[in-house]
């Protein structure tokens, strides 16, 4: 394992040029501290735990010390924001510090997003708050203990200095880790700007780095496009799944990996409103729950626009085509897993609308039905006493669904445990970021983050010493939201 003296930095990015980016150090901060560590994230660069303790990791992350082999820089980019284009973009409080390869030979972006102004920040402070970088810190490590590729968040590194959105409120920076940092709007920059060349040179080096198998294709931008397509058509069938809705699925923030990025106003479903948007901006619904895969198909629209000049219209219309038939396998496949049957045939297309039909009329906790589900029929009980208001409707339903669990070749036994490994005891409740932003924000106790982080890391089973250790109470976190929390909605800083 390293230190954070020793990760052995390289920019790959930067040998695009200047009209790709900003090159700029951090700025310094006053008096950083440490709010969260993610260990299971610092694994990916082979950074020691134990970094988490030291001065020298707050110093080198915060900006206050040097990087060795860093070579910061903010991004250009534009993009779509709530299906306007919008030319001014631009990393404009964020900096790419550079990669680090592992011993797997794999290769991570590190990221600062709060680290100080840059030419596109328009005129603001270049910070991030502190609430809004606890809440994508632990939104990052949430999803991926759900099996969602995502961004994620080594470290929240707090600053002694209040900064000014509605309301005064102290900064942080968040350091984040990543596959990639392309954006669908890094491509829509060069072509609004009518630099074709440059939409190539970006098109050429994202093949590099993420596809280099396929650099000597003849068709490898149609390729590129095509895997791209794939991957988010797959990300959002396992948001749809899980029932995360991202709240601002602006071109901007998608990454041409299917990686979920740039956290803002997101949410978890819990009780079941299919049109629910976590944005409370987003006064028309744009990116709501129900959206989410037609915007996905929006937005790579506009992707495959940039590359119309190198892999022509018909081509790429005919990759399009293929969006709505791989979203539709895909969240089949999941809802298949989350409902413990394999045989996908009209009767379980017929179950599965009866189900939604269910949850929505009666606005049933949607990640709770599951883990109910799991226990049916060998406690009915649990199941009709925690739905108790749609008991007739569910005693219809749940015939129609044991007759298809019936046909697959399981017992009980085996069906819960398949369930129960798929469909979380856990997730992050609105009541419970709240909770912990309370804690953090009034008392500088950050002891809330570090529980739900560990929790959320492994959210489908009990694990009774790490919270004997931690402090966590089972059955509690796993409650569903109270009612005055239910579809609640954030801002963009929030």
């Amino acid at each position: 394992m390293r230190d954070s003296k020793n990760l052995n930095f390289s920019n790959r990015f930067i040998e695009l040029g200047p009209e790709f980016y900003q090159a700029k150090t951090p700025d310094p901060v006053t008096d950083p501290y440490l709010v969260d560590f993610s260990p299971s994230t610092a694994k990916l660069i082979d950074l020691a735990p134990e970094e988490n303790s030291t001065q020298g990791f707050i110093g080198r992350f915060s900006g206050n010390m040097p990087l060795e082999g860093a070579q910061p820089l903010a991004m250009a980019y534009s993009g779509h924001q709530f299906g306007s284009y919008n030319p001014r973009l631009g990393d404009g409080r964020g900096l790419l510090l550079g990669e680090v390869k592992n011993k797997k030979q794999e290769i991570w972006d590190i990221h600062l997003k709060g680290a100080g102004p840059t030419r596109f920040a328009r005129g603001f402070d270049g910070r991030a708050t502190l609430q809004s970088s606890i809440r994508e810190h632990l939104a990052s490590e949430a999803l991926n203990g759900l099996g969602v590729p995502t961004t994620r968040s080594l470290a929240i590194i707090g600053i002694r200095e209040l900064i000014y959105r509605q309301k005064p409120e102290m900064a942080a920076i968040l350091v984040r880790v990543a596959d990639s940092h392309i954006r669908f709007g890094s491509f829509e920059f060069f072509h609004y700007t009518g630099q074709p060349k440059n939409v190539q040179r970006l098109l050429e080096f994202s093949i590099q780095c993420h596809y280099p198998e396929i650099a000597e294709e003849s068709d490898r931008y149609r390729i590129f496009f095509q895997r791209t397509l794939q991957r988010t058509a797959k990300m959002i069938a396992k948001w749809q799944a899980v029932g995360f809705i991202h709240g601002v699925m602006n071109t901007d923030n998608m990454c041409i990996t299917g990686t979920t990025f740039d956290y803002g106003p997101y949410g978890f479903m819990d009780r079941f409103v299919a049109n629910h948007t976590p944005n409370h901006s987003d006064t028309q619904r744009r990116y709501a729950y129900s959206q989410q895969s037609e915007i996905g198909f929006w937005n790579l629209n506009k992707l495959a626009e940039t590359l119309v000049s190198l892999v022509g219209a018909e081509p790429l219309q005919e990759e399009m085509r293929q969006y709505q038939t791989l979203f539709n396998r895909f969240y089949r496949e999941e809802m298949a897993k989350k409902m413990g049957l394999a045989i996908l045939d009209s009767e379980f297309t017929q179950c599965v609308q009866g189900m939604f039909q269910l949850l929505q009329e009666h606005q049933l906790d949607y990640s709770n039905f599951f883990r109910f589900l799991a226990d049916y029929p060998g406690n009915p009980q649990m199941v009709n006493s925690a739905i108790n208001n749609a008991k007739n409707e569910l005693s219809s339903w749940l015939s129609q669904y044991l007759k298809l669990t019936q046909r697959e070749d399981l017992n009980h036994e085996e069906r819960k445990t398949q369930m129960d490994a798929i469909n979380p005891k856990y997730i992050l409740r609105s009541h419970l970021v709240q909770n912990a932003l309370d804690k953090a924000l009034k008392e500088s106790d950050f002891s809330e983050i570090e529980r739900l982080r560990i929790l959320l890391e492994n959210p489908f089973q009990d694990q009774p010493e790490i919270f004997e250790h931690y402090g966590i109470d089972a059955d509690s976190y796993a409650q569903d939201t109270p009612d005055s929390f239910l579809c609640q909605q954030t801002s963009c800083s929030a």
